[in-house]
């Protein structure tokens, strides 16, 4: 059987007729990475979101949480922190059967609880969900949302997440055309 790490928010759905089942948000482990992997693949391919190789994903796996229903993922998402205040929700998916029936509102409430049990007091994300973080309270964002000394020292990261944080000029223009936003804690 495989090691599943306890639940962070049992999510009660309202569910439909064929969808019945509730989900669990839980901390994602390594048996995880190939489903999420397969999740953010059509994404990637519709140029949703950057992709990201195996290794990367194993090697982050501590970030993420998933979205599980009967023992199958249905979504995820990942906090990285930035800096000492400063995080953000990456990499947040779901299945396409499981929207708009509150998989993404719980993996992002568990993803700021994380966030807020690290001391981080702002999280950033990258999106084309703009409603979606809107109503989780995200606010869009233009520049210089750091002090210059937490920019030279971001600034310096090899995380494309963090360029893109800074809206350095090699991430312009926007990869993707997602819109930055940010929401304090």
């Amino acid at each position: 059987m495989p090691w599943h790490p306890g639940p962070f928010v049992v999510a009660a759905y309202a569910g439909t007729m064929t969808s019945p089942a509730p989900f669990v948000v839980r901390s994602a482990g390594t048996a995880d990475v190939r489903r999420i992997h397969e999740l953010l693949e059509p994404f990637v391919q519709k140029r949703i979101l950057l992709g990201k190789d195996l290794v990367v994903l194993y090697g982050s796996v501590q970030q993420f949480v998933v979205a599980e229903v009967d023992g199958v993922v249905v979504g995820c998402g990942a906090l990285h922190i930035m800096w000492e205040d400063l995080g953000e929700i990456r990499t947040l998916i779901v299945h396409d059967d499981w929207l708009h029936l509150g998989v993404g509102r719980a993996l992002v409430e568990t993803l700021e609880q994380r966030a807020r049990e690290l001391g981080v007091s702002r999280l950033f994300c990258l999106t084309f969900e703009v409603d979606f973080f809107t109503r989780r309270g995200f606010t869009e964002i233009g520049e210089q949302v750091v002090p210059p000394d937490v920019y030279s020292q971001l600034v310096r990261s090899p995380d494309e997440g963090v360029a893109e944080f800074l809206d350095l000029a090699h991430v312009k223009p926007n990869t993707l055309g997602n819109t930055r936003m940010l929401k304090n804690l």
